[in-house]
Parts: structure tokens; C-alpha cells; sequence
């Protein structure tokens, strides 16, 4: 299990998170919701150690700082460079440096597992094409294959189902629903309203502090999206399939 014990984050004197506590699970998918500034992305960043924290996060009991290794992070689009000049094959290829360096040639069998995790979602016979030539969702099915070719425990993704087509929607869910079937722990940052967080098998609402940690039906009340997005918040405004499941 991951377990994340009183965690806080502050930018330059601002609090991002404060006080987060939370455990990650084997075999459960957690989405991760909140306001746009609620620090969820910071909270992923925290746990992959890419921002200084107070607090403490372990995974089976040792601090995972140690052991980064076991984790695969899938960063929001609009953080990538698509212009940059790299193939498909090279973008999926950079999960492989960690263990042969940046200066070895990966091997045949490191290889071999790029290849199957780029068939996995799809993108293998694509896999000489320009990464700016993809679509929006052609382009998140090359970063997923990326972190599965890590052979992670824990995968981190940060707002994956946003601006992607129905066939790559498909194909990550395909893929999620496996990798938990394997005992993989996925968090998954989002803003998805309605029954598409049935999706998950936890909630967690955040707005610098950790609101609500339950089932979807638990999490989506009005009270807690209240707390949440401000007393101004009014579902009526929203088409059905994006209100809260409960009042």
C-alpha cells in the first residue's frame, strides 16, 4: 500500500495541500477530484518527488523516495511540447532509461516490451510516425503505453481522459480495468462529473486539504461539492449527466 501521512505543499510562503493524509490500495483505480487550484496536480507531483513536501509517503513501509522505480506517471497534455522532434517510438522508448542509462542502446528484451506495451493501446504500427502528427488521443495512448512499458506498481495520471476521442477513451479504460486486475494501484486526477465516476472504485475531493475519501455516491453530495467549489456552485445549471449523484 502507499500511505501519504499529513502531506504539505507551499509555494513560495502560498499552501498548496495541507495536512493530506490518504493509503493507495492494491487493485483500485482512486479519482482524484477538485476545483481548478485545488492541488491535485501538486499532490501527484509530491508523490512522484518532483516538489518539496513535509510529511510523510511510503510505500509497504519504506519511503518512496527509495524505490521511484515502481512508479509510471502520465503528465496532462498541455504540459507536453508536441512540436519537439521525436517519433512514437522514441517518446516510448524514454521508459527504458532508467535501466540502461541515457547513453546504452536498451536492449532486444527492453525493446520487445516497448513493442507490446505500444500494441497494447494500439500504436505500434505507428510507431515511426512524428509525435505531432498524432491526434490529441493518439498522442495519450503513446505517453499510457510509455508507463506501462515501465512495468510500474503505481501509476499516477494527470487528467488523462481530457481531449481524447471515445476509441482512446475505450482503450485506457480497457487498460485500466487490467492493470487493476493485476494489483496496480491508479490514481487518477480528473474533472469528470455524473456517472462517469462510477468508473472508479474511490473518490477523493480535494481543495488544499482532503475533503471526502469514499465511493462516488459517498464523495458526490452537495454539501461536499459546496465545501468544495464554493457556496456560488448550482448544479440546475448543469445538463443531467453532470450533477452531483446525490443532494
Amino acid at each position: 500500500m502507499l500511505d501519504i501521512e499529513n502531506l504539505s505543499v507551499n509555494y513560495q510562503g502560498v499552501c498548496a495541500l495541507d495536512g493530506v493524509s490518504l493509503t493507495l490500495r492494491p487493485g483500485e483505480m482512486v479519482g482524484l477530484i477538485g476545483p481548478n487550484g485545488a492541488g491535485k496536480s501538486t499532490l501527484i507531483k509530491a508523490i512522484l518527488g518532483l516538489v518539496r513536501y513535509r510529511g510523510r509517503i511510503e510505500l509497504q513501509g519504506v519511503p518512496l523516495r527509495r524505490q521511484r522505480q515502481r512508479m509510471a506517471y502520465v503528465p496532462q497534455r498541455s504540459q507536453i511540447d508536441w512540436d519537439y522532434p521525436a517519433t512514437v517510438w522514441t517518446v516510448a522508448l524514454m521508459s527504458q532509461t532508467a535501466v540502461a542509462g541515457w547513453l546504452r542502446r536498451p536492449s532486444q528484451e527492453q525493446q520487445a516490451r516497448v513493442r507490446a506495451a505500444l500494441a497494447r493501446v494500439g500504436m505500434d504500427r505507428l510507431r515511426h510516425r512524428p509525435i505531432s502528427q498524432l491526434s490529441g488521443g493518439q498522442q495519450q495512448r503513446v505517453f499510457l503505453a510509455r508507463a506501462l512499458a515501465q512495468h510500474a506498481d503505481i501509476f499516477l495520471l494527470d487528467e488523462p481522459f481530457t481531449g481524447i476521442d471515445k476509441k482512446t477513451e475505450a482503450i485506457m479504460l480497457e487498460v485500466f480495468d487490467a492493470l487493476r486486475a493485476e494489483g496496480k494501484t491508479l490514481l487518477v486526477s480528473c474533472h469528470e462529473w455524473g456517472e462517469a465516476l462510477n468508473r472508479y472504485d474511490r473518490l477523493l475531493l480535494l481543495n488544499g486539504r482532503l475533503l471526502a475519501d469514499d465511493t462516488p455516491q459517498a464523495v458526490m453530495t452537495m454539501e461536499n461539492i459546496r465545501q468544495a467549489y464554493g457556496e456560488a456552485f448550482q448544479p440546475e445549471r448543469s445538463s443531467p449527466a453532470h450533477r452531483p449523484f446525490a443532494s
